[in-house]
């Protein structure tokens, strides 16, 4: 199957250039943000998805309806990508939800005095480096990813598709005191995703009844999210995904990089994270349970 090569450079970072084009990314960074919006950011395979869909299911108050009959992407349309304007004339939520993988420095601005409020997603590098080079095999919007080894040092220096992780969070929250902001990591909705949605529906000022929190839980699990092709990304046509070679919603783990790290790569990994992360405050989950080192 045919790998889309078309790629957008805008502002010195890689995008796909099937879901992106210089105008749409133009309109993205000058987007008039309403004081009511929601906009979920991340980096690539933090869990983004997972964040539309307790946002969703929160916003309906935990009916499922709407998050098992629209797909993701017209409920919480991607700011940066060309079906913009028609997934939100299409969206039926009276809430705006709006999603992104932009840096802070480019949507920073746009921000800047607005009420808008923003769920800045992170996940441990380590694992986001792990999926997003499985997402890689099986995505034709994305280059071949080569080897593993290959992979992680493009990773670590901020040369693939989206740019350097390490630029984007601390960005992001670099920006956390300027902006109306509530930062959520993956692990903690992998840990506990009762807690995640208590505090999401704090933020977005969304009180829930016991039993609509309880539906909210039931039908954002990893494993109920797996299995809903609204979210899944099974709908989107095989030449974009190639679904043979493996599934957007893989394993859903914490700790999965240990299945991938060789003790070699994960000394370097923290070298190199060490040194980048120095000046930020942020702990990470690294897994769910202490295990023997990589060989």
């Amino acid at each position: 199957m045919a790998r889309l090569d078309a790629t957008e450079m805008f502002h010195g970072i890689l995008y796909p250039g099937h879901l992106h084009t210089q105008d749409s990314l133009q309109l993205a960074v000058k987007f008039q943000f309403q004081d009511t919006d929601v906009l979920i950011v991340s980096f690539p395979k933090s869990g983004t998805t997972w964040m539309q869909e307790i946002v969703g299911l929160i916003s309906s108050r935990g009916d499922p309806h709407l998050s098992q009959t629209v797909p993701n992407w017209t409920r919480a349309p991607w700011l940066e990508h060309i079906y913009l304007a028609e997934m939100l004339n299409a969206s039926p939520s009276t809430l705006r939800v709006l999603t992104t993988h932009l840096p802070s420095h480019l949507l920073g601005p746009a921000l800047q005095g607005s009420k808008t409020k923003v769920i800045y997603v992170s996940r441990n590098p380590k694992d986001v480096v792990v999926s997003f080079y499985h997402f890689h095999q099986f995505t034709n919007f994305l280059p071949e990813p080569g080897s593993f080894s290959e992979f992680l040092n493009q990773f670590l220096e901020g040369e693939q598709h989206y740019g350097s992780w390490f630029e984007h969070i601390n960005g992001w929250m670099g920006q956390e005191a300027a902006l109306n902001l509530l930062h959520v990591t993956f692990e903690e909705m992998s840990m506990d995703l009762p807690g995640t949605v208590d505090r999401v529906s704090s933020f977005l000022q969304r009180p829930l009844l016991e039993d609509e929190r309880n539906s909210c839980v039931q039908h954002c699990s990893f494993s109920s999210m797996k299995d809903n092709k609204m979210c899944n990304y099974s709908l989107v046509p095989d030449e974009i995904v190639n679904h043979s070679k493996g599934s957007f919603m893989r394993k859903g783990k914490i700790g999965d990089w240990r299945n991938m790290f060789t003790k070699q790569q994960n000394q370097y990994f923290d070298g190199v994270f060490n040194s980048k992360m120095k000046d930020c405050s942020l702990e990470f989950v690294w897994e769910e349970e202490e295990r023997q080192e990589p060989q």
